[in-house]
């Protein structure tokens, strides 16, 4: 999915809204699109994340988005059956301000060869692919410190639970 046809209709609407102050406002208006153009693209990125994650929520269904270049794919699959029904939230941050710090979302773009690989390492440890990468990321700033690998054989317990 491309998205130049939705940043190109703000600009016109932003064009249009600034004709009726004049010349002078018309060009500030076309230079504030241009400025805007990365913030609006990832603006719609997450939007599409949101509602990825809403849909594969109320379904049986994943949705994944994609971003190809400057294109955004969105891939719907069955969930695994086997798949637990969530993962656990990721390690709480390393370091000294670790109690301080909240969760932040990046995309991160890897070759699918390389993503696979990670997959299945993550699948071997029992883990999300989320969490896995949170350990991978941490060891690699702090060596020292040594990730919690998955639950030992015969010990896991999956489901949820409420309070």
């Amino acid at each position: 999915m491309d998205l130049t046809p939705f940043v190109d209709q703000l600009r016109r609407d932003l064009a249009c809204a600034a004709a009726v102050g004049g010349e002078e406002l018309l060009t500030a208006a076309g230079q504030l699109a241009a400025a805007a153009d990365p913030a609006l693209r990832m603006l719609l990125l997450d939007l599409l994340v949101t509602a990825a994650d809403e849909l594969t929520a109320a379904a049986g269904t994943v949705v994944e988005v994609r971003l190809r270049g400057r294109d955004v794919e969105l891939i719907a699959h069955a969930e695994p059956p086997s798949a637990p029904e969530s993962f656990p939230p990721p390690p709480a941050p390393v370091g000294d301000d670790a109690a301080e710090e909240s969760t932040s979302r990046i995309s991160l773009r890897l070759p699918e060869a390389l993503k696979a690989r990670a997959e299945r390492a993550a699948a071997a440890d029992s883990l999300s692919l989320n969490t896995w990468l949170v350990h991978a990321v941490s060891a690699a700033i702090d060596p020292t410190a040594r990730p919690r690998r998955g639950a030992p054989a015969g010990r896991r317990i999956t489901g949820w639970a409420q309070s």
